[in-house]
């Protein structure tokens, strides 16, 4: 259910998976999205669980209003004013979580300067630079990107994500690496790829990356597989006490 990732001493990191949780189809069964028309019930319960096997606190936990955009939000509590699609914390104990079923979530710490970061980064929000956005507000709160560590999780890979020619080389016109061609030998998009090319370029080089496709593999949520379905997170936090 939980891929626990390192991104430095006293950060803990992970993404959920799909098993584990009470939601029932199609969400089955660890839903997390609570905006896809699952019983609000199930999702606080299938939060819970997630938390407790991260290892976080679910009642500290921020959830971002997500709208595929690159805006970035500081969080000091759970409370964000309004949707953005990147947020940072230098609160011990706040987790931040970024849901996604296809497109990127992406991780981020200097775990010495005590700042960590989420971003939701798909089509838009790749092409709209929310990843460059989020290390530079992390930047801005002490952070050093030669210090950063970044996580990239699971995603809708370049073999499988099919979009228009148009649309490709709209994407590729500001993010080179994310043009991809499909096993159908149609236009693609390669979002991890794009992410990574992104990251290097602010300077962060410590970067992982999930290979598994969202669209592939069923232990996953897939939008574009599946249409009416939930969404799989990744968790980024300060450990508290360390």
């Amino acid at each position: 259910m939980i891929t626990a990732v390192a991104l430095g001493d006293g950060v803990g990191a992970g993404f959920t998976g799909r098993a584990g949780g009470v939601s029932g189809p199609p969400f089955d069964s660890l839903n997390l999205g609570g905006a896809v028309g699952d019983d609000p019930a199930a999702v606080l319960d299938n939060r819970r669980r997630a938390a407790a096997a991260l290892g976080a606190d679910p009642e500290r936990t921020v959830f971002m209003r997500q709208v595929h955009g690159a805006e970035v939000a500081f969080a000091s509590s759970t409370d964000l004013p309004g949707p953005v699609d990147a947020v940072v914390t230098t609160v011990p104990g706040l987790a931040l979580a970024v849901l996604v079923a296809d497109c990127a979530p992406v991780l981020l710490a200097d775990p010495a300067a005590g700042v960590v970061g989420a971003a939701h980064s798909g089509r838009p929000g790749t092409a709209a630079g929310v990843v460059p956005a989020l290390v530079k507000a992390m930047c801005e709160r002490g952070a050093d990107p030669a210090r950063m560590a970044a996580a990239i999780g699971p995603a809708a890979c370049g073999r499988c994500y099919e979009v228009p020619a148009e649309m490709r080389d709209e994407v590729a016109a500001t993010v080179p690496a994310a043009y991809a061609t499909t096993s159908k030998g149609t236009p693609g998009l390669d979002i991890r790829a794009g992410v990574a090319e992104q990251l290097a370029s602010a300077g962060v080089t410590r970067v992982t990356a999930d290979g598994r496709c969202t669209i592939e593999d069923p232990g996953l949520y897939s939008y574009r597989r599946d249409g009416r379905t939930g969404r799989f997170a990744g968790y980024v936090w300060l450990k508290e006490g360390t």
